[in-house]
């Protein structure tokens, strides 16, 4: 990976992009320290595929809440503050 300085980047950015695109991402850094990195929209979409496969979606990380059972129980705590209207002067 070659790292790009911000400036460098702004003059030479075909040259960037045409590295990017031949498969090898391109670190741009901002006052010596990495910014971003711009890659191919392959590995771009690669990466998004295989974050997606890693991890459960929303519907199955719900589905997979554990279920109730009859013999489970589910009590209320106390409350602790007092819930009655009190009149206030306008």
């Amino acid at each position: 990976m070659n790292d790009w300085q911000l400036q460098d980047a702004k003059n030479r950015f075909s040259a960037l992009v045409n590295a990017a695109m031949a498969g090898e991402p391109q670190t741009v850094t901002r006052r010596g320290v990495p910014a971003v990195v711009v890659l191919s929209v392959e590995d771009y979409q690669r990466l998004c595929q295989a974050e997606k496969a890693a991890g459960p979606n929303f519907i199955e990380h719900l589905l997979a809440i554990p279920k109730a059972t009859d013999d489970d129980t589910f009590e209320l705590p106390p409350r602790t503050r007092d819930l009655r209207l009190r009149e206030i002067d306008f």
